[in-house]
């Protein structure tokens, strides 16, 4: 559904007319011809896409088209990307060395790129780890490392001891001497490692029932033990102080499972610890670890965990320019660029990164002279808190001031599906007019709300629409982001769906060029945002203050 809020400001009559006309066509179903116009063969490789319906005779856009959908490069900026360079942990020569690739592939076609320091992180190595269940029998377990971890002292053989379930924090401190030498388990073991989709569709309704009461049982009961142990809380405030008494006490490592409820799917991300070697094991081989343990049955795990602190390391945002006549207003692409580490960050947010890449390439190619400029930022330490992207709109105000659109994508895989007015009133009609020039295939698959409201945080559209800056996000269809690649260790270049891709780099460059054409510098009034929304902790309805970047290690609290 489509509801424009027109405000007495903005473009012309004309372009009114044109909204009305939009409207009629985008509430069409949609056709077996735009399906086929999204396609594409060869899995964005290029390949013949089919020639959708186009509303104007721009030769621009059909060009933006032709190279995009039937010439499109991002399966071979992919390839080499994701799997040659891999993850790009925030503070590690992983992410460095995609900074310079990137920087050598916008000079190869000719577009200024540079990388732009903004503060310093604690430089950190992954190196070889492994782990094998030895007693009572032989096994290789699947073990990762959390990033940031602590290394171990080498190859480290121990017992499995589990959190225990005491009375009060004393008690828990008579025990912790028991732990020197050991392994320590601090998560619950799953019933199940089918996820519950299968559970609903496959068992009957009480034995689901069952099972769903048991896990949400077991996951409420092991927090209460870590509550009365005097460990209060989630996440790293609760775990990084167990954490420091664990390292105390002697113990060879700590065990998680970070399970996330889909098959194979565990979530990597930041070790609470730098004191301790802390290895995730899958929900399989983590809940045969506990069980053993629980039972008595003495299991032995043999693991060592490599790594490498590497002190503090200067962190960039790449940054690439294409001048425009209109040297004081902004056409900004985003995505950010670094990941976790467990796979390659292919969906979160290399997707992102390379649909801005390729829409780059293409407007170098048919836009070289653009009105207004266009810059992308490839964001680094978005994991830690949008801290690259606030630490950049923080230092180019001039850029804010003249932003007049900002493109983000940071949600998976998926075609573009979502887009809102970020809580400005005259954003209609400006995205309403870009999409009436649209091809059929862009314009029946984005579902545009308005005024909408400004992002919050998640990601980095929100550092721009702090500061009432038209900063809009391009949500994506999820292709089960959320539970099998979102942070997770099955992030890889096989979950890339490339016809979608190459249609979200299209569409990026065509709204880039349309946005940099505009005749009238796009108004900023907000909306008074309904309640619940808006500025954490201050009256309903005020807009988000702007954020701090976390500039050095010391600041992270994260």
């Amino acid at each position: 559904m489509f509801r424009f809020y027109l405000q007495p400001r903005g473009p012309s009559m004309k372009t009114l007319r044109t909204l009305a006309a939009f409207t009629l066509i985008a509430i069409l179903p949609f056709s077996a011809a735009t399906a086929q116009g999204r396609g594409g063969g060869r899995g964005g490789r290029g390949g013949d896409a089919g020639a959708p319906a186009f509303p104007t005779d721009d030769p621009i856009i059909k060009h933006i088209w032709a190279l995009g959908m039937d010439s499109s490069q991002v399966w071979n900026l992919a390839q080499p990307f994701l799997d040659s360079i891999g993850p790009r942990l925030h503070g590690t020569p992983g992410i460095k060395s995609a900074h310079d690739w990137i920087v050598g592939i916008y000079g190869k076609w000719g577009i200024s790129a540079k990388n732009e320091q903004y503060g310093t992180w604690m430089g950190w190595k992954r190196g070889i780890s492994y782990a094998y269940l030895t007693k009572p029998r032989l096994h290789v377990l699947e073990a990762t490392a959390l990033a940031m971890s602590a290394p171990t002292k080498g190859e480290v053989t121990g017992s499995v001891a589990i959190f225990p379930d005491v009375a009060d924090a004393a008690a828990f401190q008579r025990w912790l001497p028991s732990v020197r030498g050991k392994f320590v388990a601090i998560s619950p073991a799953q019933p199940t490692c089918r996820p519950n989709d299968e559970w609903q569709s496959t068992a009957l309704p009480e034995t689901f029932q069952k099972m769903d009461e048991q896990r949400t049982r077991d996951l409420a009961a092991f927090s209460a033990r870590l509550d009365r142990a005097g460990f209060p809380g989630a996440g790293r405030a609760r775990n990084r102080p167990l954490g420091d008494a664990l390292t105390k006490a002697g113990a060879a490592g700590v065990l998680v499972g970070n399970w996330n409820r889909g098959w194979g799917v565990d979530v990597i991300s930041q070790s609470f610890s730098e004191t301790i070697a802390v290895v995730d094991l899958s929900c399989e081989d983590y809940g045969l670890v506990y069980r053993l343990a629980d039972r008595n049955q003495n299991p032995e795990l043999k693991v060592r965990v490599d790594a490498e602190y590497q002190g503090d390391v200067p962190v960039y945002n790449t940054i690439a320019t294409i001048p425009g006549e209109k040297a004081n207003e902004y056409v900004l692409l985003s995505a950010h660029f670094d990941s976790w580490d467990a796979g390659t960050g292919a969906t979160d947010n290399g997707t992102g990164t390379l649909t801005m890449l390729e829409a780059m390439r293409i407007l170098k190619t048919v836009y070289p002279r653009p009105k207004r400029t266009i810059i992308v930022g490839h964001w680094s330490g978005e994991e830690w808190g949008l801290n690259g992207s606030r630490a950049w709109a923080a230092d180019h105000p001039e850029v804010v001031k003249g932003l007049h659109a900002q493109f983000n994508q940071d949600n998976g895989t998926g075609r573009v599906i979502n887009m809102s007015g970020a809580g400005l009133l005259t954003s209609a009609s400006y995205i309403g007019n870009w999409f009436a020039h649209l091809p059929s295939t862009f314009m029946s698959q984005v579902n545009l709300s308005f005024p909408g409201t400004p992002a919050t945080g998640g990601t980095d559209n929100a550092s721009f629409d702090c500061y009432g800056a038209p900063g809009f996000g391009l949500g994506s269809l999820g292709w089960d982001y959320g539970t099998y690649t979102h942070h997770t260790n099955r992030d890889t270049f096989d979950k890339i769906i490339f016809d979608e891709l190459k249609g979200n780099a299209t569409l990026t460059a065509m709204l880039a060029y349309l946005a940099s054409e505009d005749p009238v510098f796009m108004p900023r009034t907000k909306r008074v945002l309904p309640s619940g929304r808006g500025n954490a902790g201050g009256p309903p309805g005020d807009w988000q203050e702007c954020v701090k970047a976390l500039r050095a290690w010391a600041d992270n609290n994260r």
